[in-house]
């Protein structure tokens, strides 16, 4: 029995001739297969593991049943047993993959929007009175997740003989936000005069998301590289992440602490709740810059935001 967090991406098709010729057993004969995509929300204390339906399946239907079973007796929240294991598969990669697809799409809304000069927050506010508009927001896509799934879906489709489309052209835009964050921050800067080479960029934030301390495939790293290109003196200051696993895996330096200095611009790039109650304007200088990509400041306060 195995979950898509121990082989991400990786089908029945592919690993089970694997397991035969280094094992030399029979699949379905000697061996059994059961499988449950993992769902989980990183950071959430409300959808917690049990609290969330299980999708389970099995490689006969009488394995399907103990699996189901299994799982049943500690997900409060119930199960669904699918027909088979490809099919509980692509509902996992399809559920990361719809959810990269809105993202895109009101990452896109951002772009457009901000050259109309009318603020998306406000576009999203009013259009989310209606009943059935889904309520999704602009935003950096990273994690081993949702960040990763499309691409394992798009390439079983080419396999097939299918060029995705859709797929990868949300893949294409929410790839790109991280550079496109650094490069408003920068045209933003221009704008009120502010000297950029040699300026000094405070990034609030570097795990993929907010209030955990993952940074698998975060897409902050995109907006300080991107940065970076500018000759700028930039801090990463995250209260969640870890210096050491930031350093191994993307060669920068965070820290934990709040800077005691003033910043030419400050990015806030992940909505922890540690900076809620950090008044943001002490950490600028008197002529700055303040872009919120997670609109989780008032806007008076910020001079861009997606």
């Amino acid at each position: 029995m195995y979950e898509s967090t121990v082989y991400p991406g990786v089908t029945e098709d592919e690993c089970i001739p694997v397991v035969e010729r280094v094992s030399g057993l029979k699949f379905n004969e000697d061996f059994f297969a059961g499988y449950s995509p993992e769902r989980i929300n990183p950071g959430d204390k409300l959808h917690t593991v049990e609290k969330i339906k299980k999708v389970t399946s099995g490689s006969t239907p009488e394995v399907a049943e103990i699996v189901n079973n299994v799982y049943s007796s500690v997900i409060t929240a119930g199960t669904h047993k699918a027909s088979s294991i490809k099919v509980a598969e692509a509902a996992k990669v399809i559920e990361n993959s719809q959810r990269d697809i809105n993202i895109a799409f009101v990452n896109e809304l951002s772009k457009i929007f901000n050259r109309m000069g009318i603020d998306t927050q406000d576009v999203l506010e009013a259009a989310g009175t209606k009943w059935n508009f889904l309520p999704f927001k602009p935003g950096l896509v990273g994690g081993h997740c949702i960040g990763v799934d499309p691409y394992y879906l798009a390439q079983c489709a080419q396999r097939y003989g299918y060029n995705p489309e859709i797929i990868l052209a949300g893949r294409r835009m929410n790839d790109g936000m991280g550079e496109y964050v650094a490069n408003e921050t920068i045209k933003l800067m221009l704008k009120k005069g502010i000297q950029v080479l040699g300026s000094d960029i405070l990034i609030m934030g570097f795990t993929f998301k907010e209030n955990c301390p993952d940074v698998r495939n975060t897409k902050v790293i995109d907006i300080y590289r991107a940065l970076k290109e500018y000759n700028l003196n930039i801090t990463v200051y995250d209260p969640w992440a870890n210096p050491t696993i930031a350093k191994r895996e993307y060669g920068i330096e965070i820290t934990n602490e709040l800077p005691n200095q003033t910043y030419d611009s400050v990015i806030l790039a992940v909505a922890h709740k540690e900076f809620i109650d950090i008044n943001i304007t002490s950490l600028c200088n008197s002529n700055h810059i303040i872009f919120d990509v997670k609109g989780m400041l008032d806007k008076s306060l910020i001079d861009g935001r997606l």
